[in-house]
């Protein structure tokens, strides 16, 4: 009997929730952060790719939680937690916050460090420890995550793949 994997696809501004065997992935990581809270346990993981740090930032009422860090690290937990998980065994993985145009310093051009740094921060809140991070830089990168193995793949725009 073999067990048919699936991978489940996250856009950008998005999160879902995987159980092993299947596997999580999203790309067009450039300044955003692809924030992995995962299980190792119960082999579940969710995945959220976090556009801006800060849901201040938004410009309506109608707010997408899974656009900023502040709101869908939270909200993305939530979802684990109704899935049976317990918040303390969480962990997480993270990839992402490439500075993306070398011009300029402003903090509005600064998206990708302050994605990561605000991702850390809110991670710190929840008393989630991060296990493994591939961040900054300046390529893009595709991430895919199993909860078999724990394993975060990473593919990174002309520097290949590697593992954390």
């Amino acid at each position: 009997m073999s067990t048919i994997k699936t991978v489940v696809r996250v856009g950008i501004a998005d999160m879902n929730i995987v159980h092993a065997p299947d596997s999580i992935r999203t790309s067009g990581l450039g300044s955003c952060v692809g924030v992995v809270l995962y299980d190792e346990t119960k082999k579940i993981a969710g995945l959220l790719h976090v556009m801006l740090p800060d849901s201040s930032l938004g410009r309506s009422d109608n707010l997408n939680a899974a656009k900023f860090a502040d709101t869908g690290i939270y909200s993305l937990m939530e979802m684990l937690k109704a899935q049976g998980v317990r918040p303390l065994s969480l962990k997480a993985k993270i990839a992402g916050g490439s500075q993306m145009f070398q011009f300029g310093s402003s903090d509005s051009i600064r998206i990708g460090p302050r994605n990561v740094e605000a991702v850390k921060n809110e991670l710190a809140r929840l008393s989630i420890p991060i296990i493994a991070e591939d961040t900054g830089g300046s390529s893009g990168r595709t991430i895919e995550f199993d909860p078999m193995t724990s394993t975060l793949s990473i593919r990174t725009v002309n520097l290949g793949t590697k593992e954390i």
